[in-house]
């Protein structure tokens, strides 16, 4: 094999963990325990975002998060993951 070929196969094999990663986090976020259902992710997804509005500058910088992060997240609508 020659250089560029072994390139092409550690980027490939790089995205392919990357997809892996993003299906597992997908199967988790739609994952909610029965006696809940889906309502109960829904108020899941409530109470952290609004949490999270809640932060002080310190305690976002402590999870490794800015602000504007912080806003994103915390202003999404609780039906989208």
């Amino acid at each position: 094999m020659n250089g560029l070929s072994d390139v092409r196969l550690v980027l490939r094999s790089q995205e392919l963990v990357i997809e892996q990663e993003r299906a597992i986090t997908a199967f988790s976020a739609r994952r909610c325990t029965p006696a809940f259902g889906l309502m109960g992710l829904f108020w899941h997804r409530l109470r952290t975002r609004k949490a999270l509005l809640e932060l002080t500058s310190e305690e976002l910088r402590d999870i490794g998060l800015s602000q504007e992060q912080a806003w994103e997240e915390g202003l999404k609508p609780f039906w989208r993951p």
